[in-house]
């Protein structure tokens, strides 16, 4: 038996009716003695309830609780006594705070079976059930994939039938063979794209043509038409398949697909049709121009690499880190600049002729790169080099330690939730092994109801709230379940 402190909450008024407001509660083996009067100062909860229907009948305490002793007077609840002891703090203190190691969502379940409001949880408590809410949304979403590819609708076209298939096809290589050996071709056209790029400015590797102007080699010209064609035609593919057309072009990645081709025709089309229409001077400069854009094909390898993948997400939580990096080099760049410019007046052969052409110093100097072409030829101007320098190792590092752990922190949790969707998915396998044996008849009327019942069914300590809608088409999208 584990009792509360008497010292730090109120007694029950008066000693000769103490004994009747007092309540004994069995929580998972775990007993508590507890105040009636502190308890009715939340009428609408469950311990409260017990309390006014103590002299009720045995049906109605029943309702309330697991099981029920005439002798001891002693109500058993089959519930989780650590977290009944962060529930017990709301009569006394006003509010809750979890512990760690509890589930946010299941103690959310353990609050709403005591009847206590979710407003009573303090904040910093609310803010881990967010971050749970938001890692059971990315498990749904996970699952809603895999069953999305796993469901055969009869009842589907055969339109839509092949549109699913060249979509897998395209877009998940681990959905079958032929998909990740056309994940392998295209990895590869992109790295020959580049190499080809890069190839095609050695002079070396140039001709003249009829003009005189150095053009890269036919060889490497046909090979880039090669490559452009395979990723134009995987581009259409891909767009054709794709159940959302607007979300699909407008997709930063499948933008980055989309400027990576863009330059070959546009080329083409200036190359044959722009004499007409303007001087050939500047149509030359309007193809070399574009030509440059083809460095954007480079980022398509971060469709093929889940590494890339998880840095670009890493980056994008670290954008607080990366601007108080910014903010620090911005002000360091900015005083050092000035002090340099300031002080290295005096020489006659002074390199800082203004504070805007000092930041380039700065900058350099800031990030111990140190070129050379400008430096500091007075005392004072090298004893600020030496701390423009040391604060800029330091403004840099500081920030570096939470960006490494926001990529660590990513990754892993990468890890957990494809591990949590694979663990949902095999028990809602059972369950459904389980539904077909017990009720052939009710799955023949119904396709898809053993699916839906193993998600039912599963609600347990590891159940995913999001789920219930998980088993969806593809136009109505997957709804968060509000926990608070």
């Amino acid at each position: 038996m584990w009792t509360l402190p008497r010292t730090r909450f109120a007694h029950c008024n008066g000693s000769s009716s103490s004994d009747e407001k007092e309540i004994a509660v069995n929580i998972g083996g775990v007993r508590l003695v507890l105040c009636g009067d502190i308890l009715n100062r939340y009428p609408d909860s469950r311990l409260a309830e017990l309390v006014n229907c103590s002299t009720r009948s045995f049906d109605v305490i029943s309702s309330l609780c697991d099981d029920y002793d005439p002798g001891k007077r002693e109500f058993y609840f089959d519930r989780d006594p650590d977290s009944f002891k962060c529930i017990v703090e709301v009569y006394y203190f006003g509010e809750i705070h979890m512990k760690r190691g509890i589930c946010p969502i299941c103690f959310i379940k353990e609050m709403e079976f005591w009847k206590i409001d979710l407003s009573y949880l303090d904040e910093c408590c609310k803010s881990n059930l967010t971050e749970k809410e938001e890692e059971l949304a990315e498990i749904a979403d996970k699952v809603k994939l895999i069953l999305d590819d796993l469901d055969c609708d009869p009842n589907v076209s055969r339109t839509e039938r092949w549109q699913k298939f060249l979509w897998k096809l395209m877009e998940k290589p681990e959905s079958s063979l032929p998909a990740r050996v056309i994940a392998v071709v295209s990895f590869l056209f992109i790295l020959v794209s580049s190499v080809v790029m890069c190839l095609g400015t050695i002079p070396d590797l140039q001709v003249e043509d009829s003009e005189g102007n150095r053009v890269e080699h036919p060889t490497l010209d046909a090979i880039e038409t090669a490559c452009i064609g395979w990723f134009t035609v995987e581009y259409v593919l891909r767009f054709a398949s794709s159940p959302n057309k607007v979300r699909f072009a407008l997709s930063f990645m499948n933008m980055i697909d989309f400027l990576a081709i863009l330059p070959f025709y546009v080329v083409l089309v200036l190359t044959y049709l722009g004499t007409a229409m303007m001087e050939l001077v500047n149509v030359q400069q309007a193809v070399q121009a574009l030509r440059i854009m083809r460095i954007a094909r480079i980022f398509k390898l971060a469709r093929h690499s889940s590494g890339l993948q998880t840095l670009t997400y890493a980056l994008k939580r670290s954008f607080k880190e990366l601007g108080l990096l910014l903010m620090y080099m911005g002000v360091g760049i900015f005083v050092f600049s000035a002090l340099g410019y300031t002080m290295e007046q005096s020489h006659p052969e002074t390199l800082f002729r203004s504070i805007p052409q000092s930041f380039w110093w700065a900058i350099i100097t800031m990030t111990t790169v140190g070129y050379g072409d400008i430096y500091p030829k007075t005392t004072l101007g090298r004893c600020n080099a030496a701390i423009s320098f040391l604060c800029g190792v330091i403004a840099i590092a500081l920030p570096i330690h939470p960006i490494i752990n926001n990529f660590v922190i990513y990754y892993n949790k990468q890890k957990v939730l494809e591990t949590a969707a694979k663990h949902e998915l095999e028990l809602m396998e059972l369950r459904a092994l389980e539904l077909t044996v017990r009720s052939s008849s009710r799955r023949s009327d119904a396709p898809g109801n053993a699916w839906e019942g193993a998600m039912r069914a599963s609600r347990s300590d590891t159940y995913i709230p999001l789920l219930s809608g998980a088993h969806r088409t593809e136009k109505e999208p997957v709804k968060k379940k509000s926990l608070t």
